[in-house]
């Protein structure tokens, strides 16, 4: 059994709560990862901490409550709130250049987390692989969207190669910080 099992809305009698605090709780997360930003000059793409916080929320709140997590995370930049890098926030913002990562770190804390939930965060090496499979979604959306603004000639040097080494050590990071996030919902759980 993994803490995601053990975690499971079922499993506690206050569950609603929990899953709302745990769904508000990888929002605030995910805002504050993108107050670290480091702006490129050759990109409209910044590194951000962001993808390490869409890794972890899919791994420690599964695929549900990882995905709503980012959800209201874009919800929340989308209505005005300084969620976004650099505290920007709007519609316009989600139609930019780096729109297509923010759809795809919804699509990546379901995926992590769906493979959380199979098992996949019980070894250091296939909890990797699956934040590995994250990355590369949010590298796919990410892409795509990115080539509207810069052309396809120039995609992957502004949106892909400079990220690589950042978030190899990113994903190496999340994968050592996951039992340590286990711990912290095991203690801070309802009930």
């Amino acid at each position: 059994m993994t803490y995601v099992d053990a975690l499971r809305p079922s499993a506690k009698p206050h569950a609603l709560l929990y899953d709302i605090s745990g769904i508000i709780g990888g929002a605030l997360f995910m805002a504050l990862s993108a107050r670290f930003a480091i702006p490129l000059p050759f990109s409209p793409v910044p590194v951000t901490g962001q993808t390490l916080a869409v890794l972890l929320m899919g791994a420690l709140l599964g695929s549900r409550r990882g995905s709503l997590g980012v959800l209201v995370y874009l919800a929340a930049g989308g209505f005005g709130l300084p969620a976004f890098t650099g505290g920007a926030a709007g519609l316009a913002h989600l139609a930019g250049p780096t729109g297509g990562y923010l759809a795809g770190f919804l699509v990546a804390a379901f995926l992590v987390g769906v493979l959380a939930e199979k098992g996949w965060d019980r070894q250091g090496w296939t909890t990797f692989l699956a934040m590995a499979l994250g990355n590369i979604v949010i590298y796919a959306f990410g892409l795509f969207w990115l080539a509207r603004f810069v052309g396809s000639e120039r995609v992957l040097a502004a949106g892909l190669l400079p990220f690589i080494p950042g978030d190899l050590l990113k994903m190496l990071l999340a994968t050592f910080l996951l039992p340590w996030g286990w711990r912290f919902l095991r203690k801070n759980r309802l009930g």
